[in-house]
């Protein structure tokens, strides 16, 4: 099988080169340059928000994110269990402890619910992450942040361009991040973005990214900061990537479209879209049957030459976190965590392409499903 189709591949068809040759022509390559600017500006009307700060990755935008909304040691923070490690590992760079609350099976993000029973004296804040592209439930999230005096904190890194209620994410709570890592919508191959409607918190972000230098006084730094600077080339492909970011999103869609179509009939369970919100569909996930082994899915997806990811690893199952759980259980990121397949979603994709994949994946659970059978009757 010489087909191979991967799970997310970046579409580099703009004015990359062109402003990626105009740094180097300049030599403008560094942390500081036209491109930055523009990027963040772009950016920022984009998010519908007047401030965007670029920094060099998105674990690097929670974590400054975190530091100007004041979390510091012996703080706690409530993360999703079902997220990126990034998520939990930020809190601890700023010293404060992640507690893990649990989702909700109808659309993979934080269960308020579940986020009000981790609530103690020493929680600061709500990380609300947008889960593979799909909106968490902001307004029940204000309402606990309001009802207990915490900060709401949008994990964005996955949804670029989604929608909640009508209202693009990014400008929904007090601060947000973006990732443009190589997999996601837009890209600058390594690269985030924080926006926020704060000017302090915006000013704050900037001193901590700069080192902690102060920007009226050059080479004086009044706190201890971090080199997080986006470089100029980053930004240069980031514009590039920006400038065709209607065309991204909507592809998503029509791969999450096409996919629906040809996996209706299927025994898969399809991504969530709840009537308050619009998935951009970062990864095309499903949920494959209980009973039904993964691996095994994944094993002969691979042969037949589909790159596949799981999801992710419930954090609180993870040799760092473990036994940082709550004593109150988290059973639907557990099965999310174990049943939860990410399925090839580059803006690339052709319907042959999808095609394709939608019959491997059903031949693969077939084979799966037999293996399993055969196993139990020999054992």
């Amino acid at each position: 099988m010489n087909r191979t189709i991967p799970v997310a591949e970046p579409v580099l068809a703009g004015n990359e080169r062109k402003y990626v040759m105009d740094c180097l022509d300049t030599a403008w390559i560094s942390g500081s340059g036209k491109y930055v600017d523009a990027f963040e500006e772009r950016f920022a009307d984009f998010c519908q928000v007047p401030h965007a700060i670029a920094v060099f990755n998105g674990t690097v935008a929670l974590h400054v994110a975190l530091l100007a909304m004041g979390i510091q040691p012996g703080d706690e923070v409530v993360v999703p269990a079902l997220t990126y490690v990034a998520c939990a590992n930020a809190v601890r760079y700023c010293g404060a402890t992640p507690v893990f609350a649990d989702v909700d099976w109808t659309t993979w993000t934080l269960d308020p619910s579940s986020v009000e029973s981790r609530v103690t004296p020493r929680t600061k804040a709500i990380m609300a992450v947008h889960l593979y592209g799909h909106p968490a439930d902001m307004d029940a999230l204000s309402g606990v942040a309001a009802r207990h005096g915490l900060s709401l904190l949008e994990d964005a890194a996955e949804a670029h361009g989604a929608r909640y209620k009508g209202r693009l994410v990014g400008g929904l709570g007090a601060i947000a991040t973006f990732s443009f890592y190589g997999n996601k919508i837009i890209t600058t191959g390594e690269g985030g973005m924080v926006t926020t409607k704060d000017a302090d918190a915006a000013h704050q972000i900037r001193i901590l990214k700069g080192q902690g230098m102060d920007p009226n006084r050059r080479y004086w730094f009044p706190i201890i900061g971090y080199n997080y600077r986006m470089t100029n080339i980053q930004a240069a492909i980031g514009l590039a990537q920006l400038e065709r970011i209607d065309w991204f999103i909507e592809r998503r869609l029509e791969v999450a479209r096409t996919y629906a179509r040809y996996l209706e009939e299927s025994q898969v369970e399809l991504p969530p879209q709840a009537i308050w919100a619009q998935s951009v569909f970062w990864l095309y996930s499903v949920c494959l049957p209980a009973q039904v082994d993964r691996s095994l899915v994944a094993e002969e997806l691979a042969r037949k030459g589909i790159e596949t990811r799981p999801f992710f690893h419930p954090l609180h199952l993870l040799p760092p976190y473990a036994g940082r759980a709550s004593s109150d259980p988290i059973p639907v990121a557990e099965a999310l965590g174990a049943r939860g397949l990410n399925l090839p979603s580059s803006a690339s994709l052709t319907e042959d392409d999808i095609r394709y994949v939608s019959e491997a994946l059903h031949d693969s659970i077939e084979l799966a499903s037999r293996q399993q059978e055969r196993g139990s009757r020999e054992g």
